[in-house]
């Protein structure tokens, strides 16, 4: 009786559709639209497509295919797909879903708060003729450093609480109502958005120059180690690996369903998107070295500085439709930022569930009011700091450590090949042996490996961001150590029901 219970109330997508679009929102994020085109750039411009796609396809597309065929089979969360294999690695999911929850979508959240900011301040374009002291002297008032919190900000505090209060009402309305209906609006909203913001900077004067500085390629770039990384690494981090996320959704899908098709539309949309997003990005970049005949070294920035210094700043040089073109943008960002937050909120939402059996209603609303509390310590004046240090250490190692060993239990202590029978028997079609085994269980460990190892060398020549040690090692280590201990005291809580009986019933 108890299996029939669990079994009838689990959620289920209601449409196929539906689950990949809430897969490709997950995936594409604010990375897509200000780390992509940069390191495009940076490495080489279209030369670096080829390490690019190269990574999409020995480490990208394989570990979708495992993290949506683990969910499938395990028929839940991350922690209960790992439990499923063995009770020793039901730590392992719970680190995934508690530092992503507890660290990075805490941090994420903040950030997506910054450009509601933003949007808000198109109307009027408050920024004014320099956003760079606009956005870190007069909207975030940095503090001197990390250990300097002065006071909160009171305008990130009530876009934060809006974000949260969003997150809140898509997740606690489940999966079909709730996910499944957003993604429907937000994806082709998404595409959209971004389609008008292209097409309207390709015909903006220097939008070619741009275009050319962004994808010209320098083959002789390829043969330095560092783009190689960073191809792999933006590959990891853009399809949300290793965040527990694809499991949760996975286990949500029907048995006969199209894991291997779906991990390829899923992977190349996404780098699809980054790719496009780079012309609007670079179109503009290129409009603004025109009107101001400085060097487009002057002008390009990454991440943070390219979305609230650089583009506030080209947005105001524009001949007509400064305004518009403000909203549109931070609407992208907005957008992006909240599929890839509900996704985060979903997958520890379905890990409490699972364990514990609570209501949704009740889990949903605990952890966004305690999201929220712990976002506060992002919205004070030192709340940038923390936010890098946090952002490096979590992503640079949390998500890498917990993907290296997420291949070693499937790949060899679980086995690939149980995996990949199960993928081909229900997925409509057949996973290559060769290239998937060889993926899973050497070719993605040891790239993660490498940069692993990469980070911790560069890590103990140079102090990251040159941050004080004790700030590190305060803010960013023990971040990690704690949400370790966490998850191994959650990981020995007994089951309500057992991880195993999931297979069977579905089985």
């Amino acid at each position: 009786m108890k299996r029939d219970v669990f079994v009838h109330h689990r959620p289920q997508w209601k449409t196929h559709i539906g689950f990949v679009l809430a897969a490709v929102g997950s995936a594409i994020g604010l990375g897509n639209i200000w780390r992509f085109p940069y390191l495009c750039y940076k490495n080489g411009g279209g030369a670096f497509l080829i390490p690019y796609f190269i990574a999409l396809f020995l480490v990208g597309i394989p570990l979708m295919i495992l993290e949506i065929g683990l969910g499938h089979k395990m028929r839940g969360s991350s922690p209960a797909s790992f439990a499923s294999i063995s009770k020793k690695w039901e730590w392992l999911g719970w680190w995934q879903v508690i530092f992503v929850m507890f660290g990075i979508v805490l941090y994420y959240s903040v950030v997506i708060a910054w450009c509601l900011n933003f949007f808000f301040y198109s109307f009027n374009l408050s920024w004014g003729s320099d956003p760079n002291t606009f956005f870190f002297n007069k909207f975030l008032i940095t503090s001197s450093g990390p250990f300097d919190l002065g006071d909160l900000r009171t305008p990130i505090l009530f876009s934060l609480l809006l974000v949260w209060l969003s997150n809140w009402i898509i997740v606690f309305s489940g999966v079909q109502k709730g996910l499944e209906r957003a993604n429907k609006i937000f994806m082709p909203v998404l595409v959209f958005l971004t389609l008008v913001i292209v097409f309207w900077s390709l015909r903006l004067p220097g939008a070619k120059e741009g275009i050319a500085i962004y994808l010209k390629p320098d083959f002789s770039r390829l043969r330095d180690i560092k783009v190689w990384m960073d191809a792999f690494s933006q590959i990891f981090f853009t399809l949300s690996l290793g965040f527990g996320i694809m499991v949760a959704y996975a286990s949500y899908l029907p048995k006969k369903s199209h894991i291997i098709r779906d991990s390829f539309t899923i992977s190349l949309f996404n780098c699809i998107f980054s790719l496009i997003a780079g012309f609007g990005v670079f179109s503009i970049l290129g409009y603004m070295v025109h009107s101001t005949s400085k060097e487009f070294s002057e002008v390009v920035s990454q991440s943070i500085g390219l979305a609230f210094v650089a583009y506030p700043k080209a947005i105001s040089m524009l001949p007509a439709f400064q305004r518009g073109f403000g909203l549109i943008f931070f609407s992208i960002l907005v957008i992006a930022g909240l599929s890839s937050a509900i996704s985060i909120l979903e997958a520890f939402t379905s890990a409490i569930i699972d364990k514990f059996h609570y209501p949704r209603k009740v889990v949903v609303s605990g952890l966004s009011v305690a999201g929220f509390l712990g976002s506060i310590i992002f919205t004070t004046q030192a709340g940038i700091y923390w936010l890098d240090i946090v952002d490096h250490f979590l992503t640079q190692y949390g998500l890498v450590l917990a993907a290296i060993f997420e291949c070693i239990v499937v790949g060899w202590i679980y086995k690939a090949s149980r995996l990949r029978e199960h993928i081909s028997h229900w997925s409509m079609g057949k996973l290559n042996k060769w290239w998937w085994d060889a993926s899973v269980k050497l070719i993605a460990p040891g790239v993660l490996v490498a940069l692993l190892v990469s980070s911790l060398i560069e890590e103990f020549l140079t102090p990251y961001g040159g941050y004080p040690w004790l700030a590190i090692i305060i803010i960013g280590r023990d971040w990690l150590i704690y949400t370790l201990f966490f998850a191994l005291i959650v990981a020995s809580h007994p089951w309500r029901v057992e991880p195993r009986e999931r297979i069977l019933s579905w089985e």
